[in-house]
């Protein structure tokens, strides 16, 4: 999958604005927004969001979890946990991201959260990379890994292949040494009734 299709499916997230300006409801192709009331919250898509804030058409209301004292609980909860939390939005980093880059004004504490946000998503990524290598090491072919996002699925696509492909080289050249093996052992164990048969003769 493409990161941009990652992005594209990420910015359908609900996001609440506040406009500045009253109008009827926009029909959408998967559905309608509004109506826009000026200085009353609703909920829009982020990319719709993202675009009224460009022309100064509203201020965005960043989502509940991106405050510092929720991040840092996840954060660490990250670190203590081998296993994966799930985190409060499956597109967390596009709705961040977008967010901050769009409307930083609208963000108390922009660049701490950045910075917070970023930390969290770094930690996720070297776990999954630890269990992609135990995986390997392990000699595995199946493996689940629970609240893992889109965007952190894409980031190690493209070591899947290669690891699949050296699973399955090691797993092919094993079976081949235990024909090779098992062959070895029946020849020699002819070999051997065959010289005790003929000295058996022989006396």
């Amino acid at each position: 999958m493409d990161p941009t299709i990652v992005e594209f499916i990420g910015e359908k997230c609900m996001i609440s604005i506040i406009p500045n300006f009253s109008n009827e409801p926009l029909h959408l192709i998967y559905g309608s927004v509004g109506p826009f009331r000026a200085g009353f919250p609703v909920f829009v898509p982020l990319w719709l969001a993202a675009h009224l804030r460009k022309q100064q058409k509203c201020r965005i209301v960043p989502p509940e979890w991106m405050e510092m004292e929720t991040l840092e609980e996840i954060k660490e909860e990250e670190k203590r946990s081998k296993f994966f939390t799930k985190m409060p939005s499956e597109h967390y980093m596009v709705v961040a991201q977008l967010v901050m880059s769009t409307a930083p004004d609208d963000v108390p504490r922009c660049e701490e959260l950045r910075t917070i946000i970023k930390d969290i998503f770094d930690i996720r990524e070297s776990k999954l990379r630890t269990s992609i290598d135990a995986f390997i090491k392990g000699e595995g072919t199946y493996a689940k890994l629970d609240n893992l996002t889109l965007l952190e699925m894409h980031s190690v696509r493209p070591i899947l292949p290669y690891s699949l492909d050296h699973i399955a080289r090691y797993q092919r050249m094993a079976t081949a040494s235990q024909r090779d093996t098992s062959m070895m052992n029946t020849t020699g164990g002819g070999t051997g009734t065959g010289s005790m048969s003929n000295s058996f003769f022989t006396q």
